[in-house]
């Protein structure tokens, strides 16, 4: 069954205008909400790529808890917004829906790489598209955008939560050992402490985890 998506808003918008399309979606962003992993299928992994004013999405579909890759969705469109921090769900939103759409199986949960409420208005892309397509969402970033941390530990499975403003916003997750953590967040309809153990159990030999991955190669080649 394909992925349903909802009609929110347009993507052509100014900086001003997006801010405040920021503040007003942030409320609906559900979190707390449990994601078991009994209940889990199905994940996908979704990334961007964006060279020569050209943005690629994919977003590849694994079985869970096997990983192996069932389904790649790919599309290309001419990058309709500047790069501005905090602003990224603008700049790759409608190409991620494009992929999105040419999905023959929904996921139980997404992985993106980039932030969910781990956002200075508690709206990264995780969350954003999270909104628009109502599934579970998870953001998986590979640096921080805002809040404070103590490292974590540097063995495989360490983390420390992620402050700001008095709010836990995240974890900081050590994925492999001693290698760089990642920021991982809730994205829409999902819990914290499911999120972090979604990515640690979606993580194999490398630092991101394997739906992130897929989608990370498959956005480089780049063939809608």
């Amino acid at each position: 069954m394909p992925v349903t998506i909802r009609d929110l808003h347009a993507w052509n918008v100014s900086p001003d205008e997006a801010i405040r399309l920021q503040r007003k979606l942030a409320a609906q962003v559900i979190t707390g909400h449990p994601l078991p992993p009994e209940s889990i299928r199905l994940v996908g992994g979704v990334d961007v790529s964006v060279k020569d004013n050209v943005s690629r999405a994919a977003v590849v579909v694994l079985r869970y808890p096997a990983l192996d890759v069932i389904e790649t969705a790919r599309a290309v469109i001419k990058t309709p917004f500047p790069y501005i921090p905090g602003l990224l769900s603008f700049r790759e939103g409608a190409v991620i829906l494009d992929a999105m759409r040419r999905l023959e199986s929904t996921p139980d949960v997404f992985i993106f790489d980039g932030q969910g409420i781990a956002h200075p208005r508690r709206i990264g892309i995780a969350s954003h598209i999270g909104l628009f397509i109502d599934v579970p969402t998870v953001g998986c970033a590979k640096s921080r955008l805002t809040g404070r941390y103590a490292e974590p530990g540097a063995e495989k499975g360490s983390w420390t939560p992620l402050i700001d403003r008095g709010d836990t916003i995240g974890v900081v997750l050590r994925t492999r050992t001693n290698v760089k953590p990642v920021y991982v967040s809730v994205g829409h309809r999902a819990a914290l402490d499911d999120a972090r153990q979604l990515v640690l159990s979606c993580t194999t030999r490398y630092r991101l985890p394997e739906p992130v991955r897929a989608a990370h190669n498959a956005a480089g080649l780049g063939r809608a």
